[in-house]
């Protein structure tokens, strides 16, 4: 498909003054951080860089990108960051080093691994295998933004709020808000009491 003569293609867009990374390099693309696998270079002038990228943050850990680099908005070249500074105050004594180890161990829970999930021990009731199949999905999502939509009585309410606690101990979300139409929040007690 070809553009109008009137209408010219747009050009790529000159926020950063980022020049085009090197391989091995740390590099932000996207709200995350990306280790760069390869730089291919472009075939004739004007063009752009291509880079091949591989996902270094923990909830999308190897995940590979490709990206035409003078388009992407927020590209940038992360620097060092300083590790000659790193033991230059001294170490901590054993006792309130193992206290932050500890917090550490305590507050992580299963945030690394999308395939750990804590919410169904916590829950309380019975689960069935099909209502898992939610969490997974949500679990992989690097924002999660799900419909669940199933016939009637198959657990929806049950696979939201598994959702919902598994986001809260993993340190996802910090609140959560229930919106329902005003017909829903006049049902039975015992209705209330499930969600």
């Amino acid at each position: 498909m070809s553009l109008p003569e009137n209408i010219q293609p747009a050009a790529p867009i000159r926020r950063q003054t980022s020049s085009v990374p090197r391989i091995g390099e740390l590099v932000q693309v996207r709200s995350r951080r990306w280790l760069v696998d390869e730089v291919i270079e472009p075939k004739s002038p004007g063009q752009t860089s291509v880079v091949r990228l591989s996902c270094a943050d923990d909830d999308a850990q190897g995940k590979s990108l490709e990206v035409l680099w003078d388009y992407e908005l927020d590209r940038l070249t992360l620097k060092e960051e300083g590790w000659a500074d790193l033991a230059a105050k001294g170490f901590d004594p054993p006792r309130q080093f193992a206290a932050f180890l500890h917090t550490l161990r305590w507050n992580c829970v299963t945030a690394t691994d999308p395939n750990l999930v804590q919410s169904p021990f916590r829950a309380g009731i019975k689960i069935d295998a099909y209502q898992m199949e939610p969490l997974r999905k949500a679990l992989r999502l690097p924002r999660v933004n799900l419909f669940i939509a199933d016939d009637t009585g198959l657990g929806k309410t049950i696979e939201a709020g598994l959702i919902a606690r598994e986001l809260l101990l993993r340190k996802k979300a910090k609140t959560i808000v229930v919106a329902t139409p005003p017909s829903v929040c006049r049902q039975p007690s015992s209705l209330k009491s499930a969600t």
